[in-house]
């Protein structure tokens, strides 16, 4: 991929996109998502090249980073969220294709889907702390969010939030899960010993 034709038809192909040119420059033609009209695609040229803007979360952040001397710290956007996507041909085009779907994956998801798709992730037989849901979401500083997503799970056979436990393997506060000891006894279930309120991490933490 080398065009900005090829980036803005890929960006195009996923599902409520429209492109705009936001700052009456030909220069900067962006892809936003319909509803929510957040950007997760940006092209514009610079030194020769054609150059994208991505939403990358933190986890892969570094790597692309490490692995493409093209990819770089998002060049006038938050260099923690997002990448600059060289376009020199040094790049294979499924990567770059996979940079735009997972900035596209961000945007398009709001942060409590994300939550409840990684609680989904969690086997039976382990629990995960508020934090590792929340870096599993994309935001390992949103452990707070994640708190509140799970109190107000509307599909608890579906996402089992009570696999979730604090950085203490502690658990959570009697009033969730349908009263007092329900937390308990659904790990319990999934074969996981509890023992004054506390899951030990060290044996059932899930690695990730």
């Amino acid at each position: 991929m080398r065009t900005r034709e090829e980036a803005l038809s890929y960006g195009l192909s996923f599902p409520d996109t429209y492109q705009e040119a936001p700052f009456h420059d030909e220069n900067w033609q962006l892809v936003r998502v319909k509803g929510c009209k957040k950007a997760f695609l940006w092209t514009y040229e610079r030194n020769g090249y054609i150059n994208l803007n991505v939403k990358v979360s933190p986890e892969w952040r570094d790597l692309w980073r490490s692995t493409y001397s093209s990819v770089i710290a998002g060049w006038h956007q938050n260099k923690e969220h997002w990448n600059t996507i060289i376009l020199d041909g040094t790049i294979p085009d499924e990567d770059v294709r996979r940079m735009i779907a997972e900035s596209y994956d961000l945007v398009s998801y709001s942060p409590t889907k994300r939550i409840y798709e990684a609680v989904k992730k969690i086997p039976r037989g382990q629990v995960a702390t508020y934090g590792q849901i929340a870096q599993l979401a994309g935001d390992r500083k949103m452990a707070r969010a994640v708190g509140n997503a799970l109190h107000k799970n509307p599909d608890p056979l579906e996402i089992p939030c009570y696999r979730v436990v604090n950085s203490k393997g502690e658990l959570a506060g009697e009033f969730a899960f349908g009263g007092a000891g329900k937390q308990a006894e659904l790990l319990m279930e999934d074969g996981i010993e509890v023992i004054n309120g506390r899951v030990d991490l060290k044996k059932y933490g899930m690695k990730c």
